[in-house]
This record gives C-alpha cells, structure tokens and sequence, in this order.
C-alpha cells in the first residue's frame, strides 16, 4: 500500500469568486473538497476567477489546508466567447503544466475544456502517478452535447490519461478503469438531525412538492410549475416551494399569475444550506424535471428528510432509485406522467410513507465519511481513524 500523497492538485471549472478577502466558490464543491483535503497534507484548488459580485451560493473553503490557484475564465453562450477558450490556452497550458510538477496527486473534475486540457496534458506525462478523473454529467449521453462533453468521454474510456475514472452509475461494459461512485453532500450528523425530521412529516393533505436548483431551461422549473398545476387539476391540494434563481424567475413569477397560482407557489430564491433542512422537512415529492444530470446532489439531501423524488429518466437516476426503492421516474419531458405519479402518491399514502422511510435509509449511502472511504480505496490510501471528523470550521 502506497504513502500518503503530500499534495492533491484538483482540476476543476467550478467558477469562484471575491468576496472582501476571501475566495468563495460553488457551496457543494467547496464543501466535498473540504473534507477531500482531509486525505492529505495540502490541497491545490485550480479553478477559474470570475470578475463580478459572488453569487449568494457561493461559500469559502472551511479547510485550512486547501490554496486557490485561480486562472481566467473563459468560454460562454456566444460564439466568440467559445473562441476565446483558443485564446487562453496558452496560460492555461503553462499554469497545469507549473502545478503538477509540485504535485504528488490530480484529480480532474469533468466534463469542461479546461479540464480536457489537464487530461491531454496527463497522456503525456509520467508524473505525478495518483491520478482520479470524476466525470460529474451523464456518463451515458444518447441526446445532442456538447462536442467537447462527448471527445472527454471517448477520451476517458480509452484511458489515456492513465488515470482512475468514476462516474454517476453503473454501467455494462465498462473499461476496468472506470468505476461508480456515489456523490457525497451530507455529514453523518446531518444524516441524523434529518432521519428524526422525517418521521414529523404532516400528512399529505396539502401534497407539498419542491423544487431545488437553478431556474434554468435544463433544470425545468417552469415544467415542474406545470406538473403541480396538473396535479392541482386532478383534484389534489397541492402546495409548491421553489428554491433558487437563475434567469427563467421572471418567467416563472408570471406563469404563476396566469395560472391563478400565487396562493399556492412560495419563491424563495437562494438559500443558505443550513435552512433546506426545514424546508425539506416538510415537504413529500421532490420535483427533478431536468433534461441532463449525473446524480444530483440535492436528491441525496431530500431523500435524507424522508422526501421521494418523481425525477425524470435520465442518466444513472432510474437505476439507482430502483435499487432504492424509492420514488419514480419518467422522461423528462412526458408531462402528464410526472403529475399522475405524484396524484398516485397522495392517493396512496401509504406507499408515500413506506419509500419515506426507505428513502432516509438510502440517504446514507450520501455521507461524506462513505465518500472518505471510497477515494481511500480507489486511490489506495492508508485508513485514518481522523478523516470521519468534520472539517476544521463547518460550512
């Protein structure tokens, strides 16, 4: 069994930001790499630096072991904003090339053309040895990408990066090289601070459905608003809470209007992920109307508080809700099936009540001391009794 590796430098397109003095990036990255930062001595955070005001999800590194190294952003809707991304490799190439040479471990964080350059870059080199790609979308996209998306994915199964590769799912006929792995969002408190929420559900006279992410066209809050009002039309009582924002709000807030639904819709645009916990308590069906994922994270968070997803049928979510035994999924876009599975639910509660409890148990599987785990095996750590604690300052 190898050593300890000194420094994990993590390759990654996760936007971060100022915020007075501080560093902050995207909440549910930060905090997984604060607790992968616990396996070694230091960790490097190689990412790009946006201009502009911190968006309110963003948080710090709690870790007091991990450095930002920041590059400049690049890329965007706009054709040339895509062509700008030729303009940068240069430095990008340069900056890699200048952090993996102090780098005992690489971990690539996949799918983005910053991190293709990082796996280019590896298939050439010999150092340094430990070496993780996570894929985090659809490992198995069968739908219209991103052409750089579906070149990282021929590129990673082919294994010249020489490098160990997890992905949402299990699949057949995979490379040995490429493995499941289960995305990590809670603490072992976390998991039982929610097991006890769970069981002071109200009943499900209203049928209380949520919807958690950006308010985007892949994310599908605007169909979900259309599920509950469909739901609303077969008779049932259903109330809606939508966390988030993003720039389909303005067409959600008059949709709502027009639907008659503002009695029945609460907004509440970002929020600190210390208060979802409430808000997940008392709700019954999470909504996941997107056209592409991996594993969402905050499915795992709401099947902690007893909530059963009605998700649409992409990627690996059909099958491990099936392994579950929790929730149903249907295609993205089949409307009226989405509403029919929640009226099932509300008019069979007990069903609801019994994939509840099966969906606390499953949430388990979610921790980070799990996650600590598995990267100890994939990568072929040494145990630590120390690496179950919390980061240093909790998040």
């Amino acid at each position: 069994m190898q050593s300890r590796p000194k420094k994990l430098l993590v390759i990654s397109h996760t936007p971060h930001y100022r915020r007075g003095e501080q560093f902050v990036g995207w909440g549910a990255t930060v905090r997984e790499l604060d607790w992968l930062a616990k396996l070694f001595e230091g960790l490097v955070h190689l990412a790009p630096l946006h201009p502009g005001p911190a968006p309110s999800h963003a948080i710090p590194y709690s870790a007091q072991n991990i450095r930002f190294a920041m590059v400049e952003p690049s890329g965007g809707p706009r054709m040339c904003d895509k062509f700008s991304i030729l303009f940068q490799y240069p430095s990008y190439f340069r900056r890699i090339l200048r952090e993996l040479d102090l780098a005992d471990a690489v971990h690539i964080r996949c799918p983005a053309n910053f991190c293709l350059l990082a796996m280019v870059i590896l298939t050439f080199r010999s150092k340094p040895e430990t070496r993780w790609i996570k894929y985090a979308t659809n490992w198995q996209f069968r739908d219209k990408e991103a052409w750089s998306s579906t070149l990282q994915r021929w590129w990673l199964r082919r294994g010249w990066a020489r490098a160990r590769v997890t992905v949402n799912g299990e699949y057949l006929a995979q490379p040995p090289h490429v493995k499941a792995f289960l995305n990590p969002c809670l603490t072992d408190a976390e998991v039982a601070a929610a097991k006890g929420l769970a069981t002071q559900k109200p009943g499900l006279s209203p049928l209380r459905l949520l919807f958690v992410g950006a308010l985007d066209t892949n994310k599908g809050v605007l169909r979900a608003l259309d599920i509950v009002r469909r739901v609303q039309s077969s008779g049932v009582n259903a109330q809606f809470e939508v966390v988030g924002d993003g720039p389909e709000r303005p067409a959600l807030e008059r949709r709502i209007v027009e639907f008659g639904m503002t009695a029945a819709v609460t907004l509440h645009g970002w929020l600190p992920r210390t208060v979802l916990g409430e808000i997940y308590a008392r709700n019954h069906l999470f909504l996941m109307t997107s056209q592409s994922e991996g594993w969402p994270k905050v499915l795992s968070e709401a099947m902690a508080y007893g909530v059963v997803p009605v998700a649409s049928a992409i990627s690996c979510i059909p099958d491990y809700l099936k392994k579950f035994q929790v929730g149903r999924t249907v295609p993205w876009s089949d409307l009226p099936a989405f509403a029919q599975a929640a009226v099932d639910y509300a008019r069979a509660p007990n069903s609801w009540h019994a994939e509840s409890a099966r969906a606390v148990t499953a949430a388990a599987d979610f921790t980070y001391s799990h996650y600590l785990s598995q990267v100890r095996a994939l990568l072929s750590l040494p145990p630590d009794v120390t690496t179950d604690r919390p980061p240093s300052t909790a998040n």
